[in-house]
């Protein structure tokens, strides 16, 4: 599933990926494959893009279950 919610984050700050990337300290690709759905980040790694990005996990990670309840 795309992270949508880290890409507008990540605009609304006005960075690239690669000044996300740089950063926190990983590849531009990454960042790619993170907002694109096909990387699943360590949890160190969500916590480091939250701090860049200046916002929580819940705004960026946290999905609803269809069911109403909620799931990582």
């Amino acid at each position: 599933m795309k992270n949508l919610r880290m890409k507008m984050a990540r605009m609304k700050m006005d960075m690239s990926q690669t000044e996300l990337a740089q950063a926190i300290g990983v590849s531009r690709q990454t960042i790619g494959l993170i907002e694109s759905g096909e990387f699943n980040p360590s949890i160190r790694l969500c916590i480091a893009i939250c701090k860049a990005l200046h916002t929580t996990l819940n705004d960026l990670f946290w999905e609803e279950a269809k069911d109403g309840e909620d799931k990582l």
